[in-house]
């Protein structure tokens, strides 16, 4: 057994296909999310409870999700279950997710080594947290007598998802160093910080005020002051930007927020049947609705993650996948949009009261659907059907 094999000995065997197995795990985090909706808290029993399931570790090699087996269509069904139970949940584990794929095709051996362990024996959290604020990040390399660096971090970081309860944030900035040969480096580099092993992160509390996922405590952090070395750096410079992984990773977050769309549609059949209004022709007209929209975003999740897998195995040209990632997320959003109006005229007013679970439903789909850049991806999609002259029957196969 080799040491990659040894830090991942421990298998996970939740079978995520099993309704008896995984709706109960569903079930708890959704009947807690009410008691973290709020800004300074995190849900931290959820992620107690998804550690236990196995399901921190389950895209690690030899788990039910490895990411070398081609599991993607599965994996998102799972992140869209984990945002139905909660929102907050759904985004920081996807967040997490993100991470681990970063390091899984970028990180060397060692590296997954430490970080694989530091995921199955301590049940670690990590994230992926790029966002700039002000000036961003700056990564300055410092060389020691000994022949190593250390790089010094400066400036800040805004909607860090899981401030101040992720231990190995993923964060990026802009390199600055010399090897101890003078050669520069220069780019946008990955770093995991170890945050046991660093001088405490400035946060920046009255930042997060948010109208929805209030409990992601999406922070600013300052890392100014923050050094890390050389083991701590994930890849090359510009490898956090490199294709299709960088834009084709939206078909994860496009899952956990259509999982937010299924709990409405949940939410808004238990009110009705609460009313005993389940009779009545108008509401059965707009349920039947919003039960084609959800189908149409299953078979979107489910094509996008056949597809993705397909065609990086083959060696598709990455603009293709890209395209395809951003009509999925485009048309999940658009699903969304559809069904929060559809639902909010069958409960009314009532319905957006709280302690009833769709006030808080509403309000974190609502703030989790504004992802940046949509105009953009958009664009993207229409360049790569114009520069495409297949029928349009084959221009995904």
């Amino acid at each position: 057994m080799n040491a990659t094999q040894e830090a991942t000995s421990t298998i996970s065997r939740l079978p995520i296909d099993s309704p008896s197995l995984l709706n109960p795990l569903i079930d708890r985090i959704a009947l807690a999310a009410p008691d973290t909706d709020q800004e300074g808290a995190f849900p931290e029993d959820a992620f107690r409870w998804m550690a236990e399931a196995g399901l921190l570790a389950i895209t690690l090699p030899g788990h039910d999700l490895d990411f070398r087996s081609g599991q993607t269509a599965r994996l998102l069904h799972l992140l869209k279950r984990i945002g139905s139970a909660n929102l907050v949940v759904g985004r920081v584990y996807e967040g997490h997710i993100n991470a681990l794929y970063l390091i899984h095709l970028f990180a060397t051996p060692d590296q997954r080594i430490r970080w694989y362990t530091d995921v199955i024996q301590h049940h670690r959290l990590f994230s992926v947290w790029n966002t700039q604020a002000d000036n961003g990040v700056q990564i300055e390399g410092v060389n020691t007598p000994a022949g190593s660096t250390t790089y010094r971090l400066s400036g800040a970081k805004t909607f860090c998802s899981g401030a101040g309860w992720i231990q190995r944030p993923l964060i990026t900035g802009e390199l600055q160093t010399r090897d101890q040969q003078g050669e520069q480096r220069r780019g946008w580099q990955m770093t995991i910080v170890p945050t046991e092993q660093v001088s405490p992160i400035a946060q920046n509390n009255q930042f997060w005020q948010p109208l929805g996922m209030r409990a992601s405590a999406s922070l600013k952090l300052d890392f100014t002051g923050i050094e890390v070395s050389d083991a701590d750096l994930l890849g090359q410079p510009n490898d956090y930007y490199r294709q299709p992984y960088f834009s084709g990773g939206a078909i994860r977050f496009a899952a956990v927020q259509l999982g937010g769309a299924e709990a409405m549609y949940t939410a808004t059949r238990q009110f009705l049947t609460m009313l005993k209004r389940t009779d009545d022709l108008f509401q059965q007209t707009r349920l039947a609705e919003m039960a084609f929209l959800l189908e149409s975003g299953n078979q979107w999740l489910e094509a996008a993650g056949n597809n993705t897998d397909r065609w990086l195995a083959e060696g598709a040209d990455w603009t293709k996948i890209v395209a395809y990632a951003n009509m999925t997320r485009t048309a999940i959003e658009e699903i969304c949009l559809r069904v929060m109006p559809l639902a909010e005229r069958c409960v009314g007013a009532r319905g957006l009261l709280r302690p009833h679970p769709f006030e808080r439903i509403h309000r974190d789909l609502t703030h989790y659907l504004r992802q940046p850049a949509p105009d953009a991806t958009l664009v993207d999609i229409g360049k790569f059907v114009l520069t495409n002259p297949q029928p349009a029957d084959e221009l995904w196969r």
